[in-house]
């Protein structure tokens, strides 16, 4: 977008009164040098030189299309079904919120071509230097969470295929497992941008190819009388489902959008960053849960095994010739997705204020990541229901946050002041209490108006829901047998889309008149 204010020029980075340094010593505001595309990326937090920003819209297709092709998509088919909808209003949810959740990432992606740094750096313009801090830890909480969730997936199919093989079982296959693709993960991610893009460009056409050649052979599989024969459920249960869909795909990437479009070029098309970025990351998933719908439908049983083990119990309806071939398909991909949180997630940790290098923050996660995808393996006695119920909760925050950085996104005419992203003096400020108070209000509201549909596999976060009985919304029931919540909009999840439209709402009126004096200083 070409600006009108000569101090954010598309040409350069922008001038400012700040040193640029205060805020982040440790990641100073200045380009980053030549040479960011070796074998590791050095690149950190801070800019990007002009003579890096080499990428073109279209280039977004390989990094979200790799992460996404995965058959874990699959598993969303029995998910979405649990809510007791039709094959065709699943359908109907599955399409609109992969596609609308994926567009959202796509319009926060403007901002790494307006800035060429990462989210989490570039949120600070909404938030205030220091204030970004507050939605940064729960950022790189999700990151953490989702980049874990993918490797103990990974894990389990390995398991899984081996023991059906006849090859090993046990726990020495879980922890080795474990280890290889945990190593597997951090290695890629250490070794940064430019690689990671030419593995996942890589990865796309590869597990592209096995992935449908996976749905031929399970096509048998399907029963369609089966699948059209689910009775049709509420539109409060669509609702829920809509959340899932959401918070499972595009708003579990969303705080790392950014992250890949920050090597643009100045000139490149908001609109074709917000198509190409929609088109990478929708694309494979709506065939997938399509199918897996179909499967799911076609067999109660398949639809229960994905409880414990999503990828496992794909693997049960594959001819042993095929179980290889699928494992490896299956592990490249989550390992595709695993490897974009875990490099974003690095990058989050030095903007809060951790001075180490790009490399060594990745590592970091790396080690978590491992200690997390062991504990979950060996002690976790259910694997969607924990992992459900953190995407909800870490889920309405998230959202707040989007809505929050998208009407400040939209707001803006301007590019951003490079120099003023890490300087708590600049033109952004040190804390923009309108929106860290946007934020936190919006997420109270937003948790009041969710439940744990997990209450024993995860009853950490049964404190949830408390504005459904006060607003009439569902009854709590404390039946011996099971505690339950009555009321057609208890399940329905709706704090998440109420977090992300108040934050969008209240940050497009409330801050607007801000942001313009922020562009014209």
């Amino acid at each position: 977008m070409t600006s009108p204010d000569s101090t954010a020029s598309p040409d350069g980075p922008a001038s400012s009164d700040g040193s640029g340094s205060s805020g982040d010593p440790g990641s100073p505001a200045s380009p980053a040098p030549v040479g960011g595309a070796g074998v590791i990326e050095t690149t950190g937090i801070e800019i990007i030189a002009e003579s890096e920003r080499t990428a073109k819209p279209r280039d977004l297709v390989w990094p979200w299309f790799a992460a996404n092709v995965s058959v874990f998509g699959m598993s969303y088919g029995s998910y979405l079904l649990g809510f007791s909808i039709s094959f065709v209003q699943a359908t109907i949810v599955a399409v609109i919120g992969i596609v609308i959740s994926f567009a959202l990432c796509g319009l926060v992606a403007i901002a790494g071509k307006r800035g060429s740094a990462p989210t989490m750096v570039l949120s600070r313009a909404a938030f205030g230097v220091h204030g970004q801090k507050v939605p940064g830890i729960v950022s790189w909480l999700t990151s953490i969470g989702w980049e874990t969730s993918l490797a103990i997936s990974a894990v389990l199919a390995t398991a899984t295929v081996f023991d059906v093989l006849g090859l090993a079982s046990g726990q020495a296959v879980t922890v080795i497992a474990a280890i290889l693709i945990a190593a597997l993960i951090v290695t890629a991610s250490v070794l940064g941008y430019h690689t990671i893009m030419k593995l996942q460009s890589i990865l796309t056409w590869a597990t592209g190819a096995m992935t449908i050649l996976f749905m031929i052979l399970t096509i048998p599989h399907i029963d369609l009388a089966a699948v059209l024969s689910a009775p049709s459920g509420s539109p409060q249960a669509m609702i829920g489902a809509l959340v899932m869909v959401m918070t499972g795909f595009g708003l579990g990437w969303i705080n790392i959008a950014a992250d890949w479009s920050r090597y643009q070029k100045r000139t490149a098309s908001d609109g074709s960053i917000v198509l190409w970025n929609t088109v990478g990351g929708a694309a494979a998933p709506v065939v997938l849960v399509i199918f897996g719908l179909l499967l799911a439908g076609s067999d109660e049983g398949l639809a229960g095994a994905i409880e414990g083990d999503p990828i496992g119990a794909l693997v049960t309806i594959l001819p042993l010739w095929a179980l290889i071939p699928f494992w490896i398909v299956a592990v490249l991909t989550l390992v595709s997705g695993a490897v974009l949180g875990i490099y974003s997630s690095g990058l989050t940790l030095i903007s809060l204020g951790i001075r180490i290098p790009r490399p060594a923050a990745a590592a970091v996660d790396g080690v978590i990541l491992t200690a997390g995808t062991i504990w979950v393996a060996f002690f976790a006695t259910s694997f969607i229901g924990p992992f459900q119920s953190f995407l909800i909760t870490l889920g309405v925050p998230i959202a707040a946050w989007a809505g929050i950085l998208i009407a400040d996104i939209l707001s803006r005419r301007a590019n951003y002041d490079e120099k003023a992203l890490f300087d708590p003096a600049g033109r952004y400020g040190a804390v923009d209490w309108t929106s860290v108070i946007t934020m936190v209000v919006a997420s109270i509201l937003g948790w009041g108006l969710v439940v744990n549909s997990f209450a024993e596999a995860a009853p950490w976060n049964n404190w949830q829901g408390y504005l459904l009985e006060p607003l009439g919304l569902g009854t709590f029931v404390d039946d011996p047998a099971g505690a339950y919540w009555d009321g057609n909009w208890a399940y329905s999840n709706i704090g998440v889309l109420l977090a992300l439209v108040l934050g969008f709402v209240v940050t497009w009126f409330a801050r607007r008149g801000k942001i313009r004096r922020q562009e014209q200083r």
